[in-house]
């Protein structure tokens, strides 16, 4: 299996972004993947709402990225500021990264 770093938003609407993400988890599985995605892990042990907190489970994210094939960035809605430093640390590594959608776009 392909391992990859999910990136999907979690701050702002919480409880909407959080079902999203576990869309997204399910569609990478699906793909073959073994995908990671932090911001579902580790704000059960981390608050997101203190700092300290929040930047320690980014860093422990990204951390992983060093063992991953891959960023996938789902985009249905929109890209947090965590995602971007996610997108940042993956093109610094020169990790390629995929944006994705969940859901079909409308047509003009």
């Amino acid at each position: 299996m392909r391992l990859v770093i999910l990136e999907s938003p979690y701050a702002g609407n919480i409880e909407r972004n959080i079902v999203y993400a576990r869309e997204a988890l399910l569609d990478s599985l699906r793909r073959g993947e073994a995908p990671l995605a932090s911001h579902l892990l580790y704000p059960q042990v981390l608050s997101d709402a203190v700092t300290d907190d929040r930047m320690l489970g980014i860093q422990a994210g990204l951390a992983w990225g060093l063992m991953a094939d891959a960023t996938v960035v789902y985009v249905d809605h929109g890209i947090s500021y965590g995602m971007q430093m996610g997108i940042e640390h993956a093109q610094k590594e020169g990790r390629p990264i995929e944006h994705r959608r969940l859901y079909p776009t409308e047509l003009p």
